[in-house]
């Protein structure tokens, strides 16, 4: 066909659609950067104790962990966009109450009962979120958009934590949480506009009614027969055991062993977040230029490096640097993982397999948060990044061994048979 025939095609930023998605997105994202550095400066400032930030990271990862069980399933079976709204609203409500409570004081409490509500319903609107692109965007383009919205979120992640750390230091954290709570309302609003296309007729399957842990174990099996996404999947939750509890070590590393204050805080998380961006930026050309084995293996042999390094570091703007570098390849490489399974798996398993693929890999996150602040606070932040960034180098050169390694672009790559009864 010549290329004076071919249909035209809107850009992504003219698209209408795709661009109230994103813009609902990123204020979403703006009011999470301000919870991501508030709540565990709430807990350090009502209990002085990282171990209490480790083990509230734990019980919310759990319950985001068993959300994601059931997640898939809804966003199978019901409206994508109605869940996404729903699940927004709820954490409006719920982040409201603890800026509330605090006028009474510290409630600590509230915190492991809103907290992890708030996560299962987070787990349901990512798992909406990432099938929901699929239906704004045609499949070739899915790296483009992944990495487009990646990039605004970051840019957002850049300015929410720097407004945090001086809304935090002025008038408190739990006002920086109400400017998180008030998010939701701007992102609900936003996708009320967003109208997701339909599935062709020809690719929608009858999903037969079973029970939720059924459906769940569909998705399940459809990652165990794909080759890379098995491989993904195991060597993803050896990752997320070494750094879910990253951040909470980070801000007790400025905080506690370089003298920072909530700002500095705030300017450490902010500045890093920049290295977000770059990465979602660079990770489409990577990818098209060295394939996705290539590109995944060496964005978290990075990460490994830029980890340890950032917990022996002994100066904030080092800090800053290294956890920009960390960030920067842990974007290419969720955004490389995220865009592959979107491509190969079937448009009625997306959200069990999405669901599926977040529980099995971050089922071990809560264990590893709660391990590793504790022993940050017993043996010191340079020892144990120093052990998790070896561990993460490990998971990378263990992609080496597996079909990663020689997984190439989109066409190298085909998903593996679904036996008509096990469709659902």
């Amino acid at each position: 066909m010549s290329r004076a025939a071919r249909p035209q095609r809107v850009p992504l930023w003219r698209d209408r659609s795709f661009g109230t998605y994103w813009i609902a997105q990123s204020l979403s994202a703006a009011g999470d950067a301000f919870a991501y550095l508030a709540v565990p400066l709430l807990v350090l400032q009502a209990t002085g104790s990282v171990a209490q930030m480790g083990l509230l990271t734990a019980v919310a990862g759990a319950a985001s962990v068993v959300a994601g069980i059931f997640g898939g399933v809804l966003v199978d079976r019901y409206d994508r966009r109605t869940l996404m709204i729903v699940a927004d609203l709820a954490r409006l409500v719920l982040y409201a109450l603890v800026p509330l409570a605090w006028l009474a004081g510290p409630q600590v409490w509230l915190l492991f009962v809103v907290l992890p509500i708030c996560e299962a319903a987070g787990m349901l609107f990512q798992v909406a979120a990432v099938t929901a692109v699929r239906n704004l965007v045609d499949s070739d383009r899915l790296t483009e958009a992944n990495g487009r919205l990646q990039a605004t979120f970051a840019a957002a992640a850049v300015l929410g934590p720097l407004l945090a750390g001086v809304v935090s230091t002025r008038f408190g954290p739990a006002v920086a949480i109400a400017v998180n709570a008030a998010s939701f309302a701007l992102s609900a609003a936003g996708l009320r506009l967003v109208r997701l296309r339909g599935v062709p007729a020809a690719d929608v399957v009858p999903l037969p009614r079973e029970r939720p842990l059924a459906e769940f174990l569909a998705g399940a099996r459809f990652l165990w027969r794909q080759p890379v996404l098995r491989a993904l999947t195991v060597l993803l939750s050896v990752f997320i055991f070494l750094t879910y509890g990253f951040t909470d070590v980070l801000i007790y590393h400025v905080t506690h062993d370089l003298g920072g204050t909530e700002g500095t805080v705030g300017a450490v998380l902010g500045l890093a977040a920049l290295g977000t961006v770059a990465g979602a930026l660079l990770v489409a050309p990577l990818r098209r230029r060295r394939g996705f084995g290539a590109t995944w293996i060496g964005a978290h042999a990075v990460c490994g490096f830029a980890v340890a390094g950032a917990g022996m570091a002994t100066t904030v703007p080092a800090v800053i640097a290294l956890t920009a570098v960390y960030l920067c390849c842990l974007s290419v490489g969720g955004i490389c993982s995220m865009s592959l399974r979107q491509e190969i798996t079937p448009d009625h398993l997306l959200g069990r397999v999405t669901s599926a693929f977040w529980s099995t890999h971050y089922a071990l996150g809560p264990a590893g948060a709660a391990i590793l602040t504790w022993t940050a606070g017993r043996y010191g932040v340079a020892a144990v990044a120093f052990v998790a960034g070896a561990g993460c180098l490990l998971v990378a050169v263990g992609g080496l061994f597996t079909p990663i390694c020689r997984a190439g672009g989109q066409t190298h790559l085909s998903p593996p048979a679904v036996p008509v009864g096990q469709a659902g």
